[in-house]
C-alpha cells in the first residue's frame, strides 16, 4: 500500500470524526445558544457547564428500545436513516481543508480527492440526501411521515434550481467546477462574495432550505406534523436523522466558505507561510477554514432562534416567485460586466 493512499485513509478517517463530532457539540451549541437568545441556562448538569451532554444524548440513543411500527416496511424504515446519513458524510470528499503540507520529507494533500467537477458532486450528493427523507417517511405508513416527506421532496426541488443558477454566475467568474481550484483563485483576500454578493446571498438563503432549517423546517414542522418524515423513528435510526441534519449544516458551511469566502485563504497568509514553513503554515489555513465554518454554523442558529417559520405557501412562492427570477437575473448581470470589464480591458 502507497503513502499516499495511507495518508487518505488517515485523512477520511479524520475528516469523519471530526463531521461527527462537530454535529454532536453542535446538537450542544444549539441548546447554549437558544438558552442565551431566550435568557435561560441551558444543559448544565453532565459535566462542568453541560459539556458532556452530547455524550449523554448519545448513549440515550443508543440504550433505547429500538422500535419499527407494525405496518412499517420494515427494510425500508431501516434503509432511510441510513441513507440520509451516508450523503451527508461523503460530502466533504471533495471540499478542501487546506494547502499541501510536508511533513518529513512526504506531500500531504489535505483533500480526500480533487475531481474536476467537485460542484457538480456536491450537487449530486444533496440531490441523493432526499431519498433517505422520503423513504423514511413513505415506510412509516404514517400520514404525518408522508406529508413530511412530500414537503422535503417539494422543497428540495424548488431550493436546487435556485443554488444551482446561483452557482451558475459564480461559475462564469471562475472558468472551473473544482473545488480546489476555487479556492487556489481567491488567495489572499480575493474572496469571491466581494464579486458575487447576491449569488452568496441566494445561495445561503437556499442553503437553509436544503439543510432543512428553520425558517424552511416544513418537512419536521412540529406545530402541524408532529415531527414530520422521523414522527414514527426511535433510538439511533432517529439519531442517524438528527446527526445527518447537523452534519449537512456542517458541510454545507464548508461548501459557502470555499465557494464564496476563500476557504483556507486569509489576508497575510504569504507572510504567514514565509515565517511557518510548508509543515505549520497549511494548518493555520485549515484553522482559518474552520473558523469561518463556525461561523456559518452560528448564524444558522441565530437565525433558527430568531426567525418564525414560513407557511408552506409562503416557502414555495419564495423559492419559485423570487430567488429563481433573482437568480437569473444575477447570472445575465454577471455577464454583461464580464463581457463590458473584458471589452474596455479589464
Amino acid at each position: 500500500m502507497g503513502t499516499d493512499l495511507i495518508f487518505r485513509i488517515v485523512l477520511i478517517v479524520i475528516i469523519f470524526l471530526i463531521s461527527l463530532v462537530v454535529a454532536m457539540y453542535s446538537t450542544y451549541a444549539e441548546r447554549k445558544i437558544a438558552a442565551f437568545f431566550q435568557d435561560r441556562i441551558g444543559p448544565n448538569r453532565a459535566g462542568p457547564w453541560g459539556i458532556l451532554q452530547p455524550l449523554a444524548d448519545g448513549g440515550k440513543m443508543f440504550l433505547k428500545e429500538e422500535i419499527i411500527p407494525t405496518n412499517a416496511t420494515p427494510f425500508l424504515f431501516i434503509v432511510g436513516p441510513c441513507l440520509a446519513i451516508l450523503t451527508a458524510c461523503i460530502g466533504s470528499a471533495v471540499i478542501p481543508w487546506g494547502q499541501k503540507m510536508v511533513v518529513g520529507g512526504h506531500t500531504i494533500d489535505l483533500q480526500v480527492t480533487d475531481i474536476n467537477v467537485g460542484v457538480l458532486y456536491i450537487f449530486g450528493v444533496v440531490s441523493l440526501g432526499v431519498y433517505g427523507v422520503m423513504i423514511g417517511g413513505w415506510a412509516s405508513n404514517n400520514k404525518y411521515s408522508l406529508l413530511g416527506a412530500i414537503r422535503a421532496a417539494s422543497q428540495n426541488i424548488s431550493y436546487e434550481i435556485s443554488m444551482g443558477l446561483s452557482i451558475i454566475a459564480l461559475l462564469m467568474l471562475t472558468g472551473t467546477l473544482s473545488l480546489k481550484e476555487i479556492a487556489e483563485q481567491q488567495h489572499g483576500a480575493n474572496w469571491n462574495v466581494l464579486r458575487q454578493p447576491l449569488g452568496f446571498l441566494l445561495f445561503i438563503v437556499c442553503a437553509f432550505a436544503e439543510t432543512n432549517r428553520t425558517p424552511f423546517d416544513l418537512p419536521e414542522c412540529e406545530t402541524e406534523l408532529v415531527g414530520g418524515y422521523h414522527t414514527e423513528y426511535s433510538s439511533m435510526k432517529l439519531g442517524f436523522y438528527l446527526f445527518a441534519e447537523y452534519i449537512n449544516m456542517f458541510i454545507s458551511s464548508a461548501v459557502m466558505a470555499t465557494l464564496y469566502w476563500g476557504g483556507y485563504n486569509y489576508p497575510g497568509m504569504d507572510w504567514v507561510l514565509a515565517h511557518t514553513g510548508p509543515a505549520i503554515g497549511p494548518l493555520i489555513g485549515t484553522v482559518v477554514l474552520f473558523a469561518k465554518i463556525f461561523l456559518f454554523i452560528f448564524f444558522f442558529m441565530w437565525v433558527r432562534w430568531t426567525i418564525p417559520r414560513f407557511r408552506y405557501d409562503q416557502l414555495m412562492d419564495l423559492g419559485w416567485k423570487i430567488l429563481i427570477p433573482l437568480a437569473i437575473g444575477n447570472i445575465v448581470l454577471t455577464g454583461v460586466v464580464s463581457t463590458a470589464l473584458k471589452h474596455f480591458g479589464f
